[in-house]
């Protein structure tokens, strides 16, 4: 059997820094609180806990001197009540999510209603939607939301969402409204890291009998990693870790390809990899 990786997998440039940025500050200055975990993968976030970023769930619960806000960005309000604690901030918001607030923030200063592309209860959405002062909604399905009476729509997108879906998404809104509304302004704020992912999967499915999509399941990029490979035909397994494999799922398979979700780490990729090599007949 042989094993074939996705031209791009794991790790995406945010969540690294963000992952360095946390361990830079502990090797340098101690203990640091992060604000939720620091990335969707529980490895990580157990890894950093055991050198001293305690997660905390609201920053009333923060002891330590230092706070992190995670990649996934936070609210205006988050930011001001940091300060006014007067706590050391680490502000690990990928640079990508952070060009999406400034585009909320800026639309909606500019007497836009600002429609989110994404799943409201994310924390980058939730982000998101404090950026627009109120002028916002988020939402996945077009036919969900309420009567919009301002003349005056823009559009944005979680960043972790599919270029393709997005502008899937512009179309059937679009339609949908047809004269109610009379200017539509879209900011493109898709992710390039996550299409590249998707193409890469679709690329590799075309060569394998079977893919092994490793990351945590609460993981949004993940999930659609693996509905992404799924669509393809291709025998898909969504697996956390190697000890989830099963050996009987590669029974007449000859070339079993792997790719990863932008917030699981390389060490996990590598346990799988050898978990496949171990395998009677693993190359």
């Amino acid at each position: 059997m042989t094993i074939e990786l996705a031209q791009v997998y794991g790790f995406c440039p945010g969540v690294r820094r963000a992952v360095e940025m946390v361990n830079q500050h502990l090797q340098t200055e101690g203990p640091l609180a992060t604000l939720g975990a620091i990335v969707h993968n529980a490895q990580v976030v157990d890894a950093l806990s055991a050198r001293g970023a305690r997660v905390a769930d609201e920053l009333r619960e923060v002891r330590e001197p230092a706070v992190a806000i995670t990649a996934h960005g936070a609210s205006k309000a988050l930011y001001q009540e940091i300060e006014r604690r007067d706590l050391e901030l680490v502000d690990t918001t990928c640079p990508i999510v952070k060009r999406a607030q400034e585009a909320a923030k800026r639309l909606a200063e500019d007497d836009y209603t600002v429609l989110i592309y994404g799943e409201a209860a994310h924390p980058e959405v939730k982000g998101l939607l404090s950026w627009t002062n109120g002028r916002g909604h988020a939402t996945l399905d077009p036919n969900s939301l309420p009567e919009i009476k301002d003349q005056r729509l823009a559009l944005i997108s979680q960043t972790t969402k599919g270029q393709e879906t997005f502008w899937g998404f512009v179309a059937q809104l679009v339609r949908r409204l047809g004269p109610q509304v009379q200017e539509v302004h879209v900011v493109d704020t898709t992710c390039p890291e996550t299409g590249r992912r998707y193409d890469s999967a679709r690329e590799l499915a075309r060569r394998v009998d079977a893919i092994l999509v490793v990351g945590s399941r609460n993981s949004a990029n993940t999930r659609k990693l693996a509905e992404t490979c799924k669509e393809t035909g291709v025998q898909t397994y969504f697996i956390e870790s190697a000890d989830e494999i099963s050996g009987p799922w590669f029974n007449g398979v000859r070339r079993v390809g792997v790719t990863a979700g932008a917030s699981t780490p390389d060490e996990a990729i590598e346990e799988v990899i050898n978990r496949l090599r171990g395998l009677e007949g693993g190359v």
